[in-house]
């Protein structure tokens, strides 16, 4: 058996050992064919159906080959995402073993097909954590090359633009307009440099523990499964990475940290995660248009008084502008289309006036953290951390989260160092790393802001909002002895279909705004069509006709930026609707595990490498 089936490198030393098989009672499949029709199909393509495998359907060497034994490496550190907080994490844990003169292995895994694939944000990036990384990142070439310059806040009307003050938090001064996507794949390559191993293409699908219920390193996906769940020619099992200490850095909603964060009960003592979902767009600008550092942002029109969201534009180099939308998670309204609010914001004056005449570069969406301080879990569990945005630590009034996702990987880095150096019995648990978050600049900054973005739920909505966040950034800074809540989780915000306005949307020019799986291509999305779903239904198909589409009218079909959820007329039973699925279109932003209201979508890896290929963003 081959070990390396996708790595883009291959590590310079490594130790295998065979680990111990775990016999399954079934093959876990994406769906089990219930009652309705479920249809798989890949990027607006083939039409495919999936049945789930059970193991007596399987034969005897069949059976072995899925179950074969799994080959495992024995490292220090496991890091699961090559983000922000991931790398950063990376590189203090190698600058304090290299100076010391210590063996060190850290070892990163990444499910994009290269490190910074899967990367999107705004991005204006506050240096303060790189800083205090990598003191010389200018001598190093860090791709900042545009200062932030000047900052707008307009409110929308339909027609009108009022330019508003800007909370204080939106100061842009001694920041930077950013491709987070190429910032990481450098931060990339300086850990690189000190000794890290990285390793894309490699999806980590699931979480090992200890005989004592400790996280002891996580496994690999198989590769090479068909659709009908049998190996193909090129099947390969996974591997196991068995680390002393595990550090989670899977971004926003990481679909390890949710199964992590039941088990261990992390959420016991946090208010509900809150999203939003950001979705962008990189233009290249006409000659005239393009203004260098410019950093505009929106609130009000199109988003109704009672969901929260804004836009931002940002000018950064080669005229090239990054321009997006937030639309909040919780939102009421089973056919609102954050995509098409996003392409409906576009035609406003003020803004189609720096569009027309340009070209559009790319397109991407990413579900992100809106909870804020009182929405963070606890953070350590034994044998391990999150980190980063998996944990939640996005300042939404700044709208930005790297800076503290990079300061987080640096706290955890520190905690795990100290204790590896201890080498005391048994498992690892970072509880300094807790403590250092608390006692850092990180904790003050969500402190003083954590009444912002709860404060827009009250019944003025978007002006009442406004109101108290204005008091609150300008006078009182979170020094005030209440923490607003946040009502409910995002799924369970959704008003059945009968009880609301349709929203009607006009339809793309071409020019301007642009269909919806046109702009897909322009993310460079791809997986292996034959391949089983990777999107599971985890009580099967029939819930999301009985609920989700007699009830709510199908909200998969438009909160979905990628085009991947469809009802469409079963031509077997006439007069009746199936559900399909395009798992190739997905761009793994996270929504619908999200959003969806029955809560039977979970969001899984597909093969490594699989998913979009950013540039720009």
């Amino acid at each position: 058996m081959t070990l390396w089936l996708r790595s883009v490198r291959r590590p310079t030393s490594v130790t295998l050992r065979r680990a111990s098989t775990r016999i399954p009672a079934i093959i876990l499949r994406p769906a089990t064919i219930t009652g309705s029709r479920l249809i798989f199909r890949g990027f607006a393509t083939t039409l495919v159906q999936r049945q789930a495998t059970a193991v007596n359907d399987l034969d005897q060497e069949t059976f072995e080959v899925l179950n074969a034994e799994r080959y495992a490496d024995e490292v220090d550190v496991c890091i699961v995402g090559a983000g922000p907080a991931g790398l950063s994490a990376a590189i203090r844990l190698k600058q304090r073993a290299n100076e010391e003169g210590k063996e060190l292995r850290v070892f990163v895994v990444e499910k994009g097909s290269e490190v910074g694939a899967h990367i999107l944000s705004g991005a204006v990036l506050e240096p303060r954590a790189l800083n205090e990384l990598i003191p010389d990142w200018r001598e190093k070439g860090a791709p900042l090359n545009t200062p932030a310059a000047k900052d707008k806040m307009l409110f929308l009307t339909e027609k009108h633009a009022i330019p508003v003050p800007h909370p204080p938090q939106m100061n842009n001064k001694g920041n930077y307009i950013v491709s987070l996507s190429n910032f990481v794949r450098w931060l990339g390559e300086q850990a690189e440099e000190l000794g890290v191993e990285i390793y894309p293409s490699f999806a980590a699908s699931e979480v090992l523990y200890d005989e004592h219920g400790s996280v002891k390193g996580i496994a690999t996906n198989d590769v090479g499964i068909g659709r009908d769940g049998r190996p193909k020619d090129n099947f390969e099992r996974g591997m196991e990475i068995h680390a002393k200490v595990t550090l989670f850095a899977e971004g926003c909603h990481g679909h390890l940290t949710k199964r992590i964060a039941k088990k261990f009960d992390l959420r016991k003592d946090s208010q509900p995660q809150t999203y939003g979902i950001g979705l962008k767009e990189v233009w290249e600008l006409a000659p005239g248009k393009f203004e260098p550092g410019l950093v505009l942002h929106s609130i009000g029109w199109p988003m109704d008084m009672k969901t929260y969201g804004g836009s931002f534009m940002y000018h950064f180099e080669d005229n090239k502008c990054t321009i997006g939308y937030v639309v909040a998670l919780d939102y009421e309204n089973p056919t609102l289309s954050p995509y098409k609010e996003f392409q409906r914001y576009k035609q406003h004056p003020a803004i189609r006036k720096y569009l027309e005449g340009g070209k559009i570069i790319s397109y991407g969406a990413r579900a992100i953290n809106e909870g804020g301080y009182q929405s963070i879990p606890k953070l350590v569990f034994p044998g391990g951390a999150l980190i980063g945005c998996t944990a939640g630590f996005l300042n939404v009034p700044k709208i930005k989260g790297t800076h503290t996702a990079m300061k987080s990987g640096m706290l955890a880095a520190d905690a795990a160092y100290e204790s590896l150096n201890a080498e005391t019995e048994g498992p690892i648990t970072l509880d300094a790393y807790e403590s250092n978050i608390k006692n850092s600049w990180v904790y003050k900054e969500l402190w003083e802001v954590r009444n912002v973005r709860p404060s827009f739920h009250n019944p003025l909505g978007l002006f009442g909002g406004i109101a108290y966040a204005g008091l609150d950034t300008l006078l009182l800074k979170g020094r005030v002895p209440w923490t607003f809540k946040h009502p409910e989780p995002d799924y369970a915000t959704l008003k059945p279909l009968k009880d609301v306005n349709p929203i009607e949307y006009p339809k793309p020019d071409g020019v301007i705004s642009f269909d919806l799986l046109e702009n897909v291509s322009r993310t460079g999305t791809n997986h292996e069509e034959n391949q089983p779903v990777h999107l599971r239904l985890q009580r099967g198909p029939k819930e999301q006709l009985e609920t989700n589409y007699a009830v709510y009218g199908g909200p998969e079909q438009k909160f979905c930026p990628a085009g991947v959820y469809e009802y469409l007329d079963d031509e077997q039973n006439p007069g009746k609707k199936r559900f399909q699925i395009n798992a190739q279109n997905c761009i793994h932003c996270k929504t619908c595990d999200i959003k969806d209201p029955s809560q039977n979508i979970d969001w899984t890896v597909p093969e490594g490498g699989g998913g979009p290929k950013y540039y720009f963003t």
